[in-house]
């Protein structure tokens, strides 16, 4: 009776620990092998009057995105939970949508506490566990590293721009927009 005792408590840590960690905001680094993994997407940008639409990103993306050596060169995220390269302004029309969220909302889960993985596909239409999305086309460059069957990502609301998500990579860090397709 001790050892079913002993066994059955085994068991309960074995599925009370995950839960924990997720409801608890743990990053995962060890089980998804991730890195840093933000507590939160980025803050709203807020363009000042009279400024260009879309000329902070602009000046951004002409600098690029690899503000220190050994950076990379498409945005990413500090591990103080700076957003490197979100600078898109809400008037940014490559981001204007005729309709947005066309195909739902994504309602999974947003931040460390739902880590998914690359499930297949590519950047037109890739698939996290039993949804869809598809990157940016003006961003396809931005993932040409990404394992489209392996890497750990986590999904963030865009807080800018209407029917956009933003899909971030845990293993290298980088984040692109993407759509929900459902």
């Amino acid at each position: 009776m001790g050892s079913l005792a002993g066994f059955l408590i085994l068991l309960l840590i074995g599925f009370w620990t995950p839960s924990y960690a997720q409801e608890h905001g743990h990053e995962h680094e060890h089980e998804h092998g991730a890195h840093y993994i933000p507590q939160h997407g980025p803050p709203p940008i807020h363009e000042h009057h009279g400024q260009e639409q879309g000329s902070g990103r602009q000046e951004g993306h002409d600098r690029g995105f690899r503000d220190m050596p050994g950076h990379p060169e498409s945005p990413h995220v500090h591990s103080n939970g700076t957003w490197v390269g979100h600078s898109w302004g809400p008037q940014d029309r490559r981001f204007h949508l005729e309709h947005p969220f066309e195909h739902g909302r994504f309602t999974a889960g947003f931040g460390p506490g739902h880590v998914f993985q690359l499930r297949g596909g590519r950047p037109e239409r890739f698939r996290i566990d039993n949804w869809y999305f598809a990157v940016a086309p003006f961003e396809y460059s931005y993932v040409s590293g990404w394992l489209w069957d392996a890497d750990p990502i986590v999904i963030y609301e865009d807080p800018d721009h209407p029917g956009w998500y933003l899909a971030y990579n845990a293993r290298t860090a980088t984040y692109v927009h993407v759509q929900y397709l459902g």
